[in-house]
């Protein structure tokens, strides 16, 4: 052992290596470079493809509207779902929290599975896993499975989504998930959900996407079978419903398509498209807060931080103004105190480089850009101690106002780039392709590449940002605010510091302090 272990250095060092070519290089081992081929060897055939067909999204639409897009993907597992055009911003004409319901329901019994083990069961064969996710505009059903399952898989999709059994026992059971969830997250440590929450009903009181994503608790009791069979008479048609496969042939997906959701009755009865709810969302603008200052029992504060979330109006996923915004929402970048993380993490965002390294009693500060086919949102969440909450308000109020002054070429192309890379490595998974391809096809009717994409993030310019900034400091701020508000400047005041040349927020004299 010893003598290996004393044998193995002999050419560890450069000098080695070197004097090892010299004593190799005899008359039977010619001295060649690395990069000229080596004689007598054929020349390599590289395996070739259609680089545009292999991209591309195929889509087509049967005789009852349904559409079915499948983007072609290496590997034995693919992932295929059924996309709907239904989520909590289609609840005006129904008590909140249908669409949370229809989530926590989703893969339990229907008409050819009696339980959601024996669902479970029959994708354990094919190795696949299913999911459930509702947002405020559509409702997903994905399955990940192995290629040669699709027959089942498609057939599983179908029997979820139009032949859901919806027993008295299981509406029970979601009952008391929905109920755990509303208490979870009002108790988590990450606010972050629940402000997203209060600033969307701040931003759109009362209307479409500012409807609650989540079930309120007065609606737990009165949602029934009845009730979402109503609900889904009026959403689940085909010609809101997108079939999308990744990893699969388009005609065999197509096929597929056609045996198990061509003619297929769903439990309800014929569905009634007259019910949609096809309302344009109105941004109203507006203030919700949430006082925690009495909340503790003890001395020490609960929560110990007071979280703010500050929006304004930006655009619809459909305007061509999406592309700067979402230039602009990583250009703010930011992120919590502790997570500065290596290259790439946003270190030289301006909410990293103007307010987390300048002020050090800041905890957070993040971009979020939220967009739907009618409207958007881009807002900044902030954390701080409370008693620190107007100065941090201002900080906020001022980054919003410079974001409006030239970007700087270097920032600009940094943040063009950390976006192209963040588009293009979350298009490496298959799940994700999936969700891009259904989303896009439900909401347009065709898919922009991401090359196409890279190619609008490269055209933005410092001009571009200026304009549509501009543009939506015209509009009202949207305010969300959770903790002890005891030093929140008043909602006039923000909007005033909003309206400001230099985003400060107005003096205000005070005989006792």
């Amino acid at each position: 052992g010893a003598a290996i272990i004393n044998r193995a250095p002999r050419f560890s060092s450069l000098f080695g290596i070197a004097a090892y070519r010299k004593c190799s290089s005899g008359s039977g081992y010619p001295n060649i470079s690395l990069s000229a081929p080596l004689p007598g060897i054929p020349k390599p055939v590289f395996a070739a493809v259609d680089s545009h067909e292999q991209c591309e999204t195929k889509i087509t639409t049967l005789e009852n509207g349904l559409k079915v897009a499948s983007q072609n993907k290496f590997g034995q597992f693919c992932t295929v779902g059924i996309l709907v055009n239904s989520g909590s911003r289609h609840e005006t004409k129904y008590p909140s929290g249908i669409a949370h319901f229809l989530e926590k329901l989703a893969f339990s019994s229907t008409a050819q599975y009696g339980s959601k083990d024996e669902i479970l069961l029959t994708l354990e064969k094919h190795g696949g896993i299913c999911d459930c996710q509702t947002s405020r505009d559509t409702t997903m059903y994905a399955v990940s499975a192995e290629v040669k399952g699709l027959d089942t898989v498609v057939s599983l999709l179908s029997d979820a989504v139009l032949q859901p059994r919806l027993l008295d026992e299981e509406i029970e059971m979601t009952r008391m998930a929905v109920r755990f969830e509303l208490e979870d997250l009002s108790m988590r440590p990450d606010p972050e959900p629940l402000l997203t929450e209060m600033i969307h009903a701040a931003a759109y009181r009362g209307n479409t996407v500012g409807l609650p994503r989540f079930c309120p608790v007065e609606s737990v009791e009165k949602i029934d079978k009845k009730l979402l069979h109503m609900y889904l008479q009026s959403y689940y048609c085909p010609e809101r419903m997108v079939l999308a496969g990744v990893g699969i042939e388009h005609e065999q997906l197509v096929a597929c398509a056609r045996k198990y959701l061509l003619n297929v009755k769903p439990v309800w009865g014929a569905s009634t498209p007259t019910n949609v709810d096809l309302s344009v969302a109105q941004y109203t603008g507006g203030i919700m807060d949430k006082d925690m200052s009495d909340v503790s029992l003890g001395p020490t504060p609960i929560p110990e931080l007071t979280h703010i979330m500050i929006g304004l109006e930006s655009c619809s996923f459909l305007e061509d103004d999406f592309i700067p915004f979402a230039v602009l929402n990583m250009m703010m970048g930011g992120g919590g105190s502790f997570s500065a993380g290596g290259p790439g993490k946003g270190m030289f965002t301006r909410l990293y480089l103007n307010v987390l390294n300048r002020h050090h009693w800041m905890y957070n500060a993040t971009s979020y850009h939220h967009s739907y086919e009618d409207t958007g949102l881009l807002c900044i969440h902030a954390s701080a101690d409370p008693r620190q909450v107007r100065e941090m308000v201002e900080i906020l109020t001022r980054e919003f106002i410079q974001m409006a002054g030239t970007a700087g070429e270097m920032e600009l192309e940094r943040a063009k780039t950390q976006l192209k890379s963040m588009l293009m490595m979350n298009l490496e998974s298959r799940p994700v392709i999936f969700e891009d391809v259904g989303r896009q096809v439900l909401a347009t009717g065709k898919r922009k590449l991401p090359h196409e994409l890279c190619y609008l993030i490269s055209n933005v310019t410092a001009s571009d940002i200026k304009r549509v900034t501009t543009k939506m400091l015209c509009s009202k701020p949207a305010v969300a605010a959770l903790g002890d508000l005891t030093e929140m400047p008043s909602y006039e005041h923000i909007q005033a510091a909003l309206s400001s040349k230099d985003g400060h927020l107005p003096r205000m004299y005070r005989l006792f302090r």
